[in-house]
């Protein structure tokens, strides 16, 4: 079992290589950051959440830039996003922000992808709501052709390109793990097609997750494997392969001792492995 934090690492919270180097002195094995490029001042989506948007939506900082920072102060710890919006990024400069990230930090990235929840975002993107699971699905697609050929080219119904040169490639081969977030029938229709990893929230039931896990093994994908984002410590007697904490975007001090309590905590569910 392995532990991380997931978070919103922002302008008003702890640094990120502050941030990585104090999970990796008290044994965590993974950092996972939120992405948003923007919030609109007009908003009509609903948030999740209840309520207001929180202070934190407002204010991420860029997660690939932020996760290089946090790698200059780590060795081992594992760098992902939870999630990257995908339908709303360019696919060219993505390949290339991912795969340099990934040979820059020695081979850490975990690449965590979801269709994304708020529709004004999307529009100042261009991307038609309603058609941001197919536009995903594409983008995946085409992100490992470009990272795997010499002269990449994808023609589909979103996304057409012909042969392109991009380097550098990914450290990992045949290219950084794929996690894809969300409980839908879309959601795992994706995981089962072009995912590496399942990032399902901390609300999913024990017994959905298991479910899920022997639906993929039916699918011929038993090698799918289970990061659990936003649990409580209990939740890692579910038969996942890690777990990830929620990380409060806290100023320095805080942060430090939020830590403190948070690795106490995990000490008696046994070593991450």
């Amino acid at each position: 079992m392995k532990f991380g934090v997931n978070t919103f690492v922002t302008d008003e919270s702890i640094r990120p290589d502050v941030l990585g180097r104090a999970l990796e002195e008290r044994g965590f094995e993974a950092l996972l950051v939120t992405e948003h490029s923007h919030i609109p001042v007009q908003r009509e989506t609903p948030w999740s959440g209840g309520g207001e948007l929180p202070r934190e939506y407002y204010r991420t900082h860029d997660p690939f830039v932020a996760l290089a920072i946090a790698s200059t102060t780590t060795t081992a710890l594992t760098l992902g996003t939870a999630v990257a919006l995908l339908a709303q990024r360019d696919v060219f400069q993505t390949a290339k922000e991912v795969a340099t990230l990934d040979v820059l930090s020695g081979g850490r990235v975990l690449f965590g992808v979801g269709a994304g929840w708020n529709r004004e975002e999307m529009r100042n993107h261009g991307v038609d709501p309603g058609r941001r699971g197919a536009l995903l699905n594409e983008k995946i697609a085409a992100l490992k052709a470009i990272w795997t050929g010499d002269e990449a080219e994808f023609h589909g119904e979103h996304v057409d390109f012909d042969p392109v040169f991009s380097w550098p490639k990914p450290l990992q081969r045949p290219h950084p793990p794929i996690a894809v977030g969300g409980e839908s029938p879309a959601a795992l229709a994706r995981l089962a097609r072009h995912g590496d990893e399942w990032l399902p929230r901390a609300k999913t039931p024990v017994a959905e997750l298991r479910r899920v896990a022997s639906w993929l093994a039916e699918q011929g994908r038993a090698d799918v494997r289970t990061t659990l984002c936003g649990a409580a410590p209990e939740y890692a007697e579910a038969g996942v392969d890690r777990v990830t904490f929620t990380l409060p975007p806290l100023p320095e001090a805080e942060t430090l001792r939020f830590l403190d309590k948070l690795a106490t905590r995990v000490e008696g569910l046994g070593p991450g492995s």
